[in-house]
């Protein structure tokens, strides 16, 4: 989808502007070091889900300028003919590390890490946000519903409330990452491999000049694949019994088992028990029940406490929005420049302690324990690094230096991987399919602790105390100039 599209000019104008300037100040071909990353868990969560590296892909290959695009340019009146020169001849040259699709990440980590000359790695901020921002927010959005269902199937229904037609086909794409069994969206499917499923809308029901007849005539015309929607009318006085009678009615006579109802409003705990019930005395106890009706997962997680009778969740608008938190909050930051080989590092410094960045230009480790294979902490380091495993390794808080942890028999992983080296892709993104089974994988190595949506344990991210000591020393430098 992104390839069909020239994105180049969805930028900042700041960036062309900047652009311009980083050409006329000598600084076109300086190269510079950016990191991807997020402040906050949407959610008050625990972890996030990272997604869309590989639209991000996309994007990069399909980066130029055409005519039209320089002409409009031209028309603002403020950029140099060399500098239009310059994006007619546009070519991403550098290098971009990320951390792969479906992988749990944490606050202030690197997700992607771009080395490319100024003007380039400059270009680009605008696009990486919008499609990392907009994917990992719902793939951590639907990683929190399909853990609150604890087991039962998840289905994406949210293309007709999304924000605009990206919004539903990508959304789909990163639910289906962070663990959704399928989507309604059609064009998901047909794009991305995200399996499309979907019945029947009350205007089936409504079309027929009975319930009965509706349900019958689906019956018919999909006979190994029936779910019924049973709320048109009542669920308990006609919709579960009409069902039943179609399915004894058509389905009986071929051999065939219906695959289940769908509830879509009313109370759902006292409506799925007591359709239950039913289907298991008409001799259904193998249909499901499907739920939907704008669900999240404290609404499922509370429906299940109620004891409701519910086999899969369709999760709509709460899902594609991500309506309780709907901005990820990645940025896009300086940490490094590149001159006569050497990297400098480079940070930003606010009032607001948060706001601080980490600088250089780093590489991330997760360090698990060997006897249980979880996640224990993870520690960003100077990209010249490495963690010797055959060594305890102390682990200490980058804000509360005294807390302190010691870690031994244990394996550390770099989860950035290089995407593209000199504008040329070397790597292979995997099937959505491999995706999602990573993604599955990944989340086992966390802690439930770290994933309960009420007061989440705080999973350290702590700097190596090469990277603390850089950070600070150029803190207290910039405190002495100020």
């Amino acid at each position: 989808m992104i390839s069909e599209q020239n994105y180049t000019m969805l930028c900042d104008f700041y960036q062309l502007t900047m652009g311009n300037g980083y050409l006329k100040s000598g600084y076109a071909n300086r190269i510079a070091y950016f990191d991807v990353f997020f402040r906050r868990v949407p959610d008050g969560g625990g972890c996030a889900v990272c997604a869309g590296l590989e639209q991000v892909i996309e994007y990069i290959e399909n980066l130029r300028f055409d005519e039209r695009d320089i002409d409009y340019l031209r028309s603002k009146g403020i950029f140099s003919e060399d500098f239009l020169k310059y994006l007619r001849d546009f070519k991403f040259e550098g290098d971009i590390y990320a951390i792969p699709e479906g992988t749990p990440v944490f606050p202030n980590e690197p997700i992607i890490t771009v080395r490319a000359p100024a003007i380039q790695a400059q270009l680009i901020e605008t696009m990486l946000l919008l499609l990392i921002n907009h994917q990992s927010l719902i793939a951590t959005k639907a990683s929190r519903i399909v853990r609150a269902a604890q087991g039962r199937a998840v289905s994406e229904f949210g293309s007709r409330r999304a924000q605009g037609a990206s919004g539903a086909i990508l959304g789909a794409r990163a639910a289906y990452i962070g663990g959704c069994a399928g989507t309604a969206c059609v064009m998901a499917d047909e794009l991305y491999g995200v399996p499309a499923t979907g019945t029947m809308a009350h205007s089936w029901v409504q079309m027929f000049d009975s319930e009965l007849e509706a349900f019958e005539e689906y019956c018919r015309v999909y006979p190994h694949s029936a779910t019924l929607l049973v709320d048109t009318y009542s669920v308990l006085k006609s919709g579960v019994p009409n069902a039943i009678k179609a399915f004894d009615n058509i389905l009986k006579p071929l051999g065939a088992r219906p695959v289940g109802i769908r509830l879509d409003s009313g109370d759902i705990a006292y409506l799925s028990a007591e359709a239950r019930k039913m289907l298991d005395d008409a001799g259904y106890p193998d249909c499901k029940i499907v739920a939907s009706n704008s669900l999240d997962e404290h609404i499922i997680a509370d429906l299940l406490r109620q004891g409701a009778k519910v086999d899969l969740f369709g999760v709509g608008e709460r899902l594609i929005t991500a309506a309780s938190e709907p901005v990820f909050g990645g940025v896009y930051k300086l940490c490094a420049t590149e001159e006569n080989g050497e990297i400098i590092p480079k940070i930003k410094i606010s009032e607001n302690v948060v706001k601080i960045t980490n600088p250089h230009y780093k590489k991330l480790y997760r360090i698990y324990d060997k006897k249980t294979g979880k996640a224990v902490a993870d520690q960003i380091c100077v990209y010249d690094e490495v963690i010797d495993e055959s060594k305890p390794l102390e682990l200490f808080d980058p804000d509360f230096t005294w807390k302190r942890k010691r870690v031994e028999n244990f394996t550390a992983r770099e989860l950035q991987i290089p995407i593209f080296k000199s504008g040329r892709l070397v790597y292979e993104p995997p099937q959505i399919e491999e995706i999602k089974k990573y993604c599955e994988q990944q989340m086992d190595t966390m802690w439930e602790s770290v994933l309960r949506f009420e007061n989440p344990h705080n999973y350290y991210v702590d700097l190596s105390k090469k990277l603390w000591d850089i950070k600070h020393r150029l803190l207290d430098n910039r405190r002495e100039v100020t």
